[in-house]
């Protein structure tokens, strides 16, 4: 039997010490110095990361949503009664959040608001609901169930103006599954499905374009566009479809739909945003 170092020290060998207890027995030594602060550490942090845990649980529930989002669905209850058909529409603003209703019944299907914003316009379509809100942000909910806010785009530049005129015009449904958003600096054209920005065209110098002045002539979208510096009338208006500006032997703007065509023997008229999918 060999008793341990005076000092604590390991023993050279790396074999475990011992000691002589006083009824005689021999039991294992006291572990070295280093060996105990190793110990002592490791306890530590145990300790520090079973007492951080549920606060860190805690802040990722309580954290705010992206973009203010709050989301509400409204439970359906079993056996109830189904009220008396309303004439309110199935999408609609209120001063604060969208709703949508049952076309049928009429029951509250889903609130969607943002934390200190206002919606300004709500767009219908398949599946969708746009709403355009009044710090330029443009959101697209899952119209049926409110499962989810699927996607979110900013218009640049966008909060002043809406603040200073109405919304009338800004969201317009073109063919293909695009929705066109009209600015008095450009039209931005999305992709509904998953809010893809497919292409831009600006405004020409000296003009603005004047969305509450858009018309819809069969799949496609006149917008007037005041040019004060042109005395040609065709500078005072424009026309869009889904691939972009309509012009005599245009080469479409890449949006990704199924037949599309190019030409590389003409410029594209406005912005590519995205090459064709």
């Amino acid at each position: 039997m060999e008793s341990a170092h005076a000092d604590g020290s390991a023993r050279p060998d790396g074999s475990v010490r011992t000691v002589q207890a006083g009824d005689g027995r021999t039991v294992p030594g006291p572990p070295p110095p280093a060996v105990r602060r190793r110990t002592a550490r490791a306890l530590l942090l145990v300790a520090v990361a079973v007492a951080v845990a549920p606060l860190l649980a805690v802040a990722h529930q309580t954290r705010p949503a992206p973009y203010g989002d709050r989301l509400v669905l409204h439970a359906r209850v079993e056996h109830e009664p189904a009220p008396p058909p309303r004439s309110r529409p199935p999408l609609r603003t209120t001063a604060a959040a969208v709703e949508a209703y049952d076309a049928t019944t009429g029951r509250a299907r889903w609130t969607y608001a943002r934390e200190g914003r206002r919606p300004l316009a709500v767009l219908p379509a398949r599946g969708h609901a746009i709403a355009l809100w009044d710090d330029g942000l443009v959101t697209d909910t899952a119209r049926r169930d409110g499962s989810a806010v699927r996607w979110h785009r900013a218009l640049p530049q966008a909060a002043r103006w809406l603040a200073d005129h109405e919304a009338t015009g800004v969201l317009r449904l073109l063919g293909g599954g695009m929705l066109a958003v009209i600015t008095p600096e450009r039209v931005a054209a999305y992709r509904v499905a998953d809010g893809d920005l497919r292409w831009i065209l600006p405004a020409r110098p000296g003009c603005r374009l004047a969305p509450a002045r858009a018309l819809r002539h069969g799949a496609v979208l006149l917008i007037a566009r005041p040019c004060p510096a042109e005395d040609r009338w065709t500078a005072g208006l424009v026309a869009v479809d889904d691939l972009g500006v309509v012009a005599p032997h245009r080469a479409p703007l890449g949006n990704g739909q199924r037949g599309e065509r190019h030409s590389a023997g003409h410029p594209r008229p406005g912005k590519v945003v995205a090459p064709p999918r």
